[in-house]
């Protein structure tokens, strides 16, 4: 084992490694509660009120208690420990019964517990050490266990380390339930109610969004610094309560192009090849799919996404032909498409 301190607190030293030691250490793998999703340390779950998050932690904790699969995503069984701090007991019965009539008994739930500044690490410490195989912690929510409502990065920053910390401590994972902003942002994360300080302590981060609210379906954004970026799409099932899977852009990663992109790649692999003028690309498109663009910022939206388009199979090149703006693509089915390992 190497040890964690990296300076001598006396001679104020650093302990390095040289990078031909660091690269021959035998150091522990990544460890995971959800294979390539969930991996050991803090994770945030943001969500619009009522939109679902809850039913989905809910599943996810009596899942991996059981050590059965969460999608096509092994788990590592273990206890679990929900803390369902917006609920009545009776709620979190009825709730359960929606979901299960075969809990296990090393999923555990609680409906109170004191705030970080009142001892809920040391409520936590005791949990896991009354339950060594704890591998996940669901706090719902996050807002009920805060020291206080005052908005600032050092304090969301302050408060996500000191969950971190007893995270990596315990070696287990802890996931809070958050809130979204109500405003929009093309970048789901930046809607976590708070600072930035959320999300520059958490390791893991998801945001489950619906496009409308009534819709059944959703999508779960995942990003982190153990897990690749992706996108998961979701229905409701109305009738278990629980989340099913839909598709994942691990293994169709055009889900992770805007939509108008997707449409594009639909229309060249239907037609192959295009050429001509940048306003008659955006004409067709729009004739073949629905899709209304101007033809520079279609063009502008090509070039951005362009590397993950030409990993698509969508080559294109731009040019001017009779002093009009043209451009000529080719849709070539790629050789290597990515697919999905987690089931390896």
């Amino acid at each position: 084992m190497y040890d964690d301190l990296s300076f001598d607190l006396d001679r104020k030293v650093f302990f390095s490694y040289d990078g031909a030691t660091l690269l021959d250490m035998d150091l522990p793998a990544t460890k995971f509660v959800i294979k390539n999703l969930l991996p050991q340390g803090l994770a945030i779950i943001g969500g619009s009120p009522k939109v679902g998050k809850s039913w989905l932690m809910l599943d996810w904790c009596v899942r991996i208690a059981k050590g059965e699969k969460i999608w096509n995503y092994p788990t590592t069984q273990g206890t679990t420990l929900y803390l369902s701090l917006e609920d009545t007991h009776s709620r979190l019965q009825e709730r359960l019964l929606c979901i299960t009539d075969d809990a296990p008994p090393n999923a555990h739930f609680v409906t109170a517990c004191c705030s970080l500044e009142d001892g809920l690490d040391e409520q936590i410490r005791n949990f896991v050490e009354d339950h060594p195989d704890t591998v996940l912690i669901v706090i719902d929510t996050f807002q009920m266990i805060r020291k206080s409502s005052e908005v600032s990065y050092a304090g969301d920053y302050n408060e996500i380390s000191l969950i971190k910390k007893l995270a990596n401590e315990l070696h287990i994972t802890i996931l809070l339930v958050h809130h979204l902003r109500k405003q929009a942002d093309s970048d789901p994360f930046n809607m976590l109610s708070g600072t930035n300080g959320l999300a520059g302590g958490a390791d893991t981060m998801f945001v489950l969004a619906k496009s409308t609210r009534c819709s059944s379906n959703a999508t779960l954004y995942c990003s982190g610094r153990d897990i690749e970026d992706k996108e998961i799409d979701l229905r409701f099932d109305k009738g278990s309560c629980t989340w099913d899977f839909v598709a994942d852009s691990s293994a169709n990663p055009e889900m992770l192009l805007p939509n108008e992109l997707q449409k594009l790649i639909q229309m060249m692999k239907e037609i192959s090849f295009f050429s001509g003028a940048n306003e008659e690309l955006a004409a067709m498109l729009q004739a073949r799919t629905d899709v209304e663009m101007r033809a520079n910022m279609l063009k502008r939206m090509m070039n951005r996404y362009r590397s993950e388009l030409e990993e698509l199979g969508v080559i294109y090149k731009s040019g001017k032909r009779d002093n009009k703006r043209c451009i000529d693509i080719d849709y070539k089915q790629p050789e290597n498409p990515k697919t999905d390992d987690q089931d390896d």
